[in-house]
Order: structure tokens, then C-alpha cells, then sequence
């Protein structure tokens, strides 16, 4: 290994930190009320000039940037680990028919069920995710050549599309439903509190550890089926 070689991941590792936490601060910075950075900095340290000032960070700014930090760990994540497990650069949750799937069960949940909060719905979108991906990874495995990336890929394409014809026939039956549909589909960090984020936190707390328990094997899996095979992995 060339020296300096081992240093590189973790100069690039404090480098996008600290890129996070200027973008962090200008999340609480910057809005319809522009507070400067040095007044936004004191209210974060409990200092704040004013009371407005001290509002508008704590009750407003930081929970909107702590919701925004957790969805983008938690798209980050999937896509990440997507991309390993196929071994194709584009592959995300859109792609492999797992948006598709939670889109639809919302759908149902909303239009069917009528559910309309966070807690009762999350379920059906994740059930929906789950049997989206099985039938994904089903249709991929069909045909003598068995699983391959793309086939997985056109699978993916293919349920996809379908959930996204049957979710619009849903929501354009229901006023409702569409409207909450479209609500959910968009997403909007804005009037987000504090609760909020520790509800999801939960969630991408158990996705983190589950990634990182997958990570040697998606290790191994990056070399091709057959060495990780020799390595002791099963592919399938």
C-alpha cells in the first residue's frame, strides 16, 4: 500500500463532515426569517439574543434539519445497499419496485382503511415495500439463466410499473386518498417537530445495524457469485 493510502478515507470521511455541518447550519440559518449564522450558532448553544431568535431555531429549524438528516441517511442507505446487491450503479428503492409497493399500500391504507395518521399507516408501507421485493426477487429468479442484476432490474421496472397503474386507480377514485397521496408522495419537511424525528429514528437506527451486518457479505458478493461462493457466502 503506498503511504498515505490509508489516510485517504478518513481525510474524506471529516471532509464531508464538515461539509454536513456547514450545510446543517445553514439549514437553521436560512428561511422566510433570515437569521445570521453567529445568532443561529448562539441559539444552538442555548444563547440565543432573543426569544424569537431562540424560537424559531429550536422549535422551527432544528427539527426540520434533524427530519431532512434522517431521510437522507435513510434513502442513502437503501440506495447504497441496492446498488451492492445488484451491482448496477442506478438501482434504487424506485427502481426495484419498492417505493411503488409502499405508494400503493398507502394508498390502500388511506383510500380503503381510511387511516390517515403516521403511525397507523408506516405499517402498510412497509408491508407494501416487503411484498413488492418478493415479488421482485420472484419474477427475476424465473427462466433457465436464474437471478441475474438485470433481470432483477427489469423485474423491478416491470412491478413497477404496474403498483404505479394500480396506485393511480386507486387514488383517482378517491378525492381523499389522492390528496393524502399526494401529500405522503411529495414529503415536506416543513412544520416538522421534534417528534417526529424520533419517530423515525427507530427505523433508520435497525436499517443501519441490519446494513452493517450485511456489508462483508455484500463485500464478497461485489467480486461475482463464484468467489463469493468460494468465500463461504450464498449468493442466493
Amino acid at each position: 500500500m503506498k503511504r498515505g493510502t490509508g489516510a485517504r478515507p478518513v481525510l474524506l470521511v471529516a471532509l464531508l463532515g464538515a461539509v454536513l455541518a456547514v450545510l446543517c447550519l445553514l439549514s437553521v440559518a436560512l428561511g422566510a426569517a433570515g437569521i445570521p449564522p453567529a445568532q443561529a450558532v448562539r441559539a444552538l448553544f442555548g444563547d440565543a439574543p432573543s426569544r424569537y431568535v431562540e424560537n424559531v431555531v429550536w422549535s422551527a429549524r432544528v427539527p426540520r434539519t434533524a427530519v431532512g438528516l434522517a431521510a437522507g441517511a435513510a434513502l442513502g442507505l437503501s440506495g447504497a445497499l441496492m446498488q451492492a446487491l445488484t451491482r448496477n450503479p442506478l438501482a434504487d428503492p424506485g427502481v426495484l419496485g419498492v417505493s411503488a409497493g409502499a405508494s400503493f399500500a398507502i394508498v390502500l391504507a388511506v383510500g380503503v382503511f381510511g387511516l390517515g395518521s403516521f403511525h397507523e399507516y408506516v405499517w402498510f408501507g412497509f408491508a407494501g415495500a416487503f411484498v413488492a421485493s418478493v415479488l421482485v426477487y420472484s419474477l427475476s429468479r424465473l427462466g433457465r439463466s436464474g437471478l441475474t442484476p438485470v433481470k432483477l432490474a427489469l423485474a423491478g421496472i416491470a412491478v413497477t410499473s404496474l403498483l404505479s397503474c394500480l396506485t393511480s386507480a386507486v387514488a383517482l377514485t378517491d378525492p381523499d386518498a389522492l390528496d393524502r397521496y399526494r401529500v405522503w408522495s411529495a414529503g415536506s419537511m416543513a412544520d416538522q417537530d421534534g417528534a417526529t424525528a424520533v419517530r423515525m429514528l427507530p427505523f433508520v437506527a435497525v436499517g443501519a445495524v441490519l446494513a452493517l451486518a450485511c456489508a462483508p457479505a455484500l463485500n464478497s458478493l461485489a467480486l461475482g457469485d463464484d468467489v463469493a461462493a468460494s468465500l463461504g457466502r450464498r449468493p442466493g
